[in-house]
């Protein structure tokens, strides 16, 4: 929704202080300056990205819309997960665990937490690493570094829709200059026109370079500005397991390795140490 309110302002600002001006509307019209801008921008997507990227920066546009799912209500979910299956480790052996993560969907304690699983990425690095752990003689560096590995995976990977639109964003100004080009050539390849015609002409093809630069840093810039802090919230869960899994494995109790991972979290949702640790109560109460 901010990102609609955010355009308004945008559209807003700039077409209010042009009629306050005094400017005139109908010179801005000009929808085959807009097909040449947008058309060749969009081109110059699908030339230069593979279908992977093209079908991921397609999913990535369809939830920017969305409000941030990744709050502190969803944190909390992922440390008390965690706490119960670390606490049923502790009580009744690793061994135990692996009746929960070898099907989480039909795991009791799994479904107690559906925002949890409606993360699949988040669910799968969870259990393939206890996984690791059950295992026996996990050495802890060795655990941390592969972690780090997936982690770094999972940020390149989930960068690409933000790097491909921030591509097309620079390459907006250019294509605007490219079509005002175009509109000045037309213009003077009728110089046999009055001075009147001649500069409504020219004035049409200016609004190529306006209509670049304002789809460039009005529109597709802060996409993918936006996609990026969506990523950067997404990886604080994987790096909350990370921490609080290798807590756990150094031998930390689980009320205790759940306090390291909250401590990765964001502030603006990191969960206090008395929110978490009530919220841990309760959860052993029930």
């Amino acid at each position: 929704m901010l990102v609609l309110i955010g355009y308004v302002v945008v559209l807003g600002s700039v077409f209010g202080g042009y009629a306050l001006m005094g400017g005139h509307f109908g010179a801005l019209y000009q929808p085959l300056e807009l097909l040449m801008i947008g058309g060749a921008a969009f081109g110059a997507f699908l030339a230069g990205n593979n279908r992977k990227t093209i079908l991921a920066t397609v999913k990535e546009l369809l939830r920017v819309l969305r409000s941030s799912r990744h709050n502190k209500a969803l944190y909390m979910d992922l440390l008390a997960l965690l706490f119960l299956l670390l606490a049923k480790g502790r009580k009744d052996g690793m061994l135990a665990l692996e009746s929960e993560i070898e099907n989480p969907a039909n795991s009791a304690l799994f479904q107690q937490y559906p925002r949890i699983q409606d993360e699949p990425g988040v669910v799968d690095f969870l259990c393939d690493y206890l996984r690791v752990i059950i295992s026996g003689n996990a050495n802890p560096f060795e655990v941390e570094a592969l972690m780090d590995h997936e982690i770094e995976t999972y940020r390149h990977e989930a960068s690409v829709p933000a790097q491909a639109l921030a591509r097309v964003g620079d390459a907006l100004p250019a294509l605007g200059i490219v079509a005002a080009v175009l509109g000045v050539v037309n213009a003077l390849a009728s110089a046999d026109q009055p001075p009147s015609v001649m500069g409504q002409m020219i004035a049409h093809a200016m609004v190529g370079t306006f209509l670049g630069v304002l789809l460039a840093y009005g529109f597709i810039t802060p996409l993918s500005s936006l996609i990026e802090q969506k990523l950067a919230e997404s990886a604080k869960m994987y790096e909350a397991i990370k921490v609080t899994l290798l807590a756990s494995l150094n031998g930390y109790a689980p009320q205790l390795a759940v306090e390291f991972g909250r401590k990765v979290l964001y502030s603006t949702e990191r969960p206090s140490f008395g929110e978490l640790d009530a919220h841990v109560r309760e959860v052993k109460a029930r």
